[in-house]
């Protein structure tokens, strides 16, 4: 078997790797990060996972196209009030929404020349991959970045394979309360919460279910409060 090339460190400090020049909020909750990769974002009914995607993907169209995979959802009443709620009609042909595409199609999508950089997969619990099946296709994508939505359990993605790949994610995004929390590989420290709806934070906090998140090496980890691990049951 031909062995990979093995690099320096000068080598690899000098390689260009593509970044998203993300400033304000997205910034200082998930810095500059890499245009290739995967990211998780999993959170309870309610609180305020499908407008933080929204606003992600809204956000991401300003860099490059979007396909957001709706599996879960399909294009029913709900996506379209999203929509509404959030004016992604301004991104215009910058968002590719697709109805329940297959992960096979998606693939054969991705790999067309030209294809959209960002593909927000919704949900991974109805993407119906396994962990080897995850794997091979991160790794026939490693220019693309793949946003897998997950569903809770607990503290974290529900499954056991959504679980793993909180842990291989570059950056993991736990919703609650209608803050982000994230932990990204390209912040040397956990990022500043992402508020998603003001009104509904400070709601929240002075009804004291905003807890303090710790935010561990290995990902969105745990809460102060048993309101907390209550609140994140999907």
């Amino acid at each position: 078997m031909r062995l990979k090339r093995a690099y320096s460190p000068r080598e690899v400090l000098d390689m260009k790797i593509p970044r998203y020049e993300f400033t304000g909020p997205w910034l200082a909750s998930i810095g500059r990060p890499a245009r290739g990769g995967v990211w998780i974002i999993w959170g309870a009914s309610g609180n305020g996972k499908s407008s933080f995607v929204m606003q992600l993907a809204k956000y991401l169209c300003r860099f490059s196209r979007v396909i957001y995979d709706s599996l879960e959802e399909s294009t029913g009443l709900s996506l379209q009030m999203s929509l509404r709620r959030h004016r992604m009609d301004e991104v215009k042909k910058r968002l590719v929404i697709l109805d329940r595409e297959p992960m096979e199609q998606l693939e054969e999508r991705l790999a067309r020349r030209g294809s959209p950089a960002v593909a927000i997969i919704d949900s991974f619990q109805y993407s119906g991959l396994s962990w080897p099946d995850y794997k091979a296709f991160k790794e026939r994508h490693p220019r693309k970045l793949l946003i897998f939505i997950s569903h809770a359990e607990g503290m974290h993605p529900a499954g056991r394979t959504a679980k793993k790949v909180e842990y291989d994610a570059d950056v993991k995004i736990m919703v609650s309360y209608f803050k982000a929390w994230c932990k990204s590989r390209f912040m040397e420290t956990p990022g500043e919460p992402y508020v998603i709806w003001e009104e509904g934070a400070a709601k929240a906090l002075t009804e004291g279910q905003n807890d303090p998140i710790v935010l561990h090496a290995d990902g969105v980890a745990s809460a102060h409060s048993k309101n907390q691990e209550d609140g994140m049951g999907e």
